[in-house]
């Protein structure tokens, strides 16, 4: 680069140390790289590898353990390593400003979204009063947010996940910044509203002139909207190249491996794996097939739920009448079956309908209309209330889709997975519990010395397996998935799906597989059912939908997931 034109953002070997009860941690070594006017600069790796705490270090927002043990951080010139607290307030939002990950944990959950947006604007002297306000409803405007000033008095529990995120890119946009990052802006949301979300990241950096860092764990994602990826793998930087050229010949066997590990590019579960995993040239594990004429495990007819007009939701554009009065029909009269052994696919993007589906099915909800039928027996009619001691209880189980949520932070790894056996089992003693929980532990692949650790002591992935254990202990007959994979590195969901496969394999269950990700349906299950609000407007054998859809809609959820272009794939990409 000439000196002409000097890189707007520069780090020099950056090291981060935190002060933690086993010692001082280096979470980043050395790393170093520029970020130019204009450009959109993509920074990939698992969890764990130093994407975030590079960009906290750059906004200078490090947790109080965490300290710049050396390293050169510079903004237009401005040193950022030591320049004052003042100096850093001015700059973080106004100057440089940051899209969180988690939208809903980034905003204040007791504070209207549009005072949250004033907040900002006020704190920069931007604008106040009434000013405020309208420039408020202007930027949720801006990121194409339905009736912004409706929204504007929302608090964040009435907006989804993705109206969420549009409301954190509100914020960040708020000062007209010149730098973007972009921490995992689209973990969680469903490809067209990820499409949505990027494509308006896109055009807003081009509109305003932004230059944005994209932090994520999805290569086809960087390699859409990014011009250059560095790669990050347990602190360092170890390959950093323009798109073109890190897809076409990836010097490091880890960025190699990352590519291998999309979904996207794989016809096999198995196929997943590290190219150095002896079990990825193996045939995927096959489950036991029902004999012909075996009535279906599961079955749900004319399934409808209506929330009344009061909640949140109903204001969401297939609102409808509903006995004379309005309310929002969350799922309207779907009907399906699953037989034993098999593996469904429920997909659609959010506010279809697929988690109160779930949720229903799971007993969690009462259904407005329509019966469930579990292994013969009708299961709609009791109340979600006395389901939980129900007989069939341990026969239908959950795994949620944020394994941290879903487990009590108080409670070890071995109580988590215990909670269903003390509870619902006829296991008695803590010998006899216990021998049962270290065989769970076994099954999933959780080494034994981690049981006695607490979730946050725990990774993604490790989490992961103590959800799917406490879910399998009591060998139900079907498993609900809600996007067990969704938060996931690709290098985690690739070991976390080939052990549902086997695990589906060596105990016979059949699996409800609820996703918006249509590549890991494609993997995973035989069957697919498409939703779109409310209703199953497609279904079929999972080859057949995917490859040729009959609707539309299905059309758009297949060309919304994010891939490498064409000139850039060096396989054939399945999907």
């Amino acid at each position: 680069m000439s000196p002409a034109h000097p890189p707007l953002v520069s780090v020099e070997d950056l090291t981060v140390e935190f002060s933690t009860r086993d010692g001082t941690v280096a979470a980043v070594r050395d790393v170093s790289f520029s970020l130019a006017r204009g450009e959109t600069l993509g920074i990939v790796g698992e969890s764990g590898s130093g994407k975030s705490v590079t960009s906290f270090a750059l906004m200078r927002i490090l947790d109080g353990n965490g300290t710049i043990a050396h390293g050169e951080l510079s903004y237009s010139g401005i040193d950022l390593r030591r320049a004052t607290d003042r100096t850093m307030r001015e700059v973080r939002g106004r100057e440089i400003s940051m899209i969180f990950q988690n939208p809903r944990s980034a905003l204040n959950p007791i504070r209207k979204v549009g005072q949250q947006i004033e907040d900002v604007l006020s704190e920069h002297a931007v604008a106040v009063g009434a000013t405020a306000k309208r420039r408020a409803i202007e930027l949720l405007e801006t990121v194409r947010i339905h009736d912004p000033e409706q929204r504007y008095h929302a608090y964040p529990h009435e907006l989804s996940g993705g109206m969420c995120q549009r409301v954190v890119i509100a914020l960040a946009l708020a000062c007209e910044p010149k730098v973007l990052i972009a921490d995992e802006p689209t973990t969680g949301l469903d490809v067209t509203t990820q499409k949505a979300i990027v494509d308006m990241i896109r055009d807003l950096t081009v509109a305003r002139g932004l230059s944005t860092i994209l932090i994520t764990h999805d290569l086809g994602l960087a390699a859409s909207y990014c011009q250059r990826i560095i790669v990050m793998k347990t602190g360092e930087v170890i390959e950093q190249a323009d798109v073109a050229d890190l897809f076409a010949s990836p010097r490091q066997a880890y960025t190699r491996a990352l590519i291998e590990a999309t979904p996207r590019r794989t016809a096999t579960i198995r196929g997943l794996l590290p190219p150095d995993d002896p079990r990825r040239n193996e045939t995927d594990p096959k489950p036991p097939q029902a004999p012909t004429g075996t009535p279906p495990l599961l079955s749900v007819e004319g399934l409808t739920k209506v929330f009344p007009a009061a909640t949140p939701a109903s204001w969401l554009p297939w609102r409808r009448k509903v006995d004379g009065a309005e309310g929002f029909k969350a799922v309207d009269g779907i009907s399906f079956t699953i037989a034993p052994g098999e593996s469904v696919g429920l997909v659609g993007e959010s506010g279809c309908g697929k988690s109160t589906t779930s949720m229903m099915i799971m007993r969690l909800l009462d259904p407005t209309e329509g019966s469930i039928t579990l292994d013969g027996a009708e299961i709609s009619q009791v109340p979600a209330a006395r389901f939980a001691r129900h007989p069939l209880r341990g026969k239908l189980q959950f795994v949620f889709q944020d394994a941290t949520d879903s487990l009590n932070p108080r409670f070890t790894a071995a109580r988590c997975i215990a909670d269903p056996l003390m509870r619902l089992s006829d296991l008695r003693g803590s010998g006899a519990i216990r021998t049962r929980v270290e065989e769970l532990a076994d099954q999933v692949g959780l080494p034994r010395n981690l049981l006695q650790r607490f979730p946050h002591q725990l990774s993604g992935g490790q989490k992961a397996r103590v959800g799917i254990a406490r879910a399998i202990a009591l060998n139900p007959t079907l498993l609900i998935l809600d996007e067990p994979t969704a938060a996931l590195d690709v290098s985690v969901q690739a070991v976390v799906l080939n052990l549902l496969a086997d695990l589906r394999a060596d105990l016979g269950m059949s699996y409800l597989f609820v996703s918006h990700d249509l590549n890991v349906v494609n993997l995973l299950c035989e069957r697919v059912l498409v939703m779109r609000a409310g209703q199953i407007i497609e279904e079929g054998p999972t080859n057949q939908v995917m490859r040729a859809p009959q609707m539309d809609y299905t059309r758009q959820l297949l060309e919304s997931s994010p891939e490498p272009p064409p000139s850039l794939r060096t396989e054939k990409v399945i999907v």
